[in-house]
């Protein structure tokens, strides 16, 4: 089987969408090196998925900490039919905290918006800040770009579906 056999296979098993959709990427800047390998896998899965990379708008904020109130304020122009984050919080400090809140505002956020949001921001449990430990990352990061392009598509699809049964009556 060739890639462009593979790549047929691939588009037949994943349904089209009944509309156009438009995606926001927003990462965080630190550690651009290691995030930017979830975008990219990222990217390449939602193509695979019928969403083709002019259709992701990609926002970068400083930290993880500052991607709730972007993802707000995208969320709220309506010009988006998913929003996904990507960051990685590694200050054993304070940890915990920025994870939570971060997760827990963007799960507000879509709740308040109806426009679903995704979560690629990671808390590993030791920073390993050598090449090994970056590498490790790095491919960790790339895995968590598919998952949430899986995720994006999988719910997009279910939402298209759900809000046509609301606006036929049949839900």
């Amino acid at each position: 089987m060739n890639e462009t056999t593979l790549a047929s296979s691939d588009e037949a098993q994943h349904r089209r969408f009944a509309k156009p959709q438009r995606v926001a990427f927003v990462q965080s800047s630190w550690h651009r090196d290691i995030v930017a390998s979830c975008r990219l896998s990222f990217l390449a899965e939602i193509e695979a998925r019928h969403i083709a990379p002019s259709q992701v708008d990609l926002f970068e904020v400083p930290g993880s900490f500052e991607i709730p109130l972007h993802v707000q304020i995208l969320a709220k122009t309506r010009r988006y039919t998913a929003i996904v984050a990507a960051g990685l919080v590694v200050d054993s400090g304070v940890r915990g905290f920025v994870a939570d809140t971060v997760i827990r505002a963007l799960m507000d956020v879509q709740l308040r918006t109806e426009v679903p949001v995704f979560s690629a921001v990671v808390t590993p449990d030791d920073f390993d800040e050598t090449e090994a430990g970056s590498d490790f990352l790095r491919k960790h990061f790339a895995a968590k770009g598919v998952e949430v392009a899986e995720a994006c598509a999988n719910t997009l699809l279910s939402l298209e579906r759900l809000r046509g049964q609301v606006a036929a009556g049949i839900v």
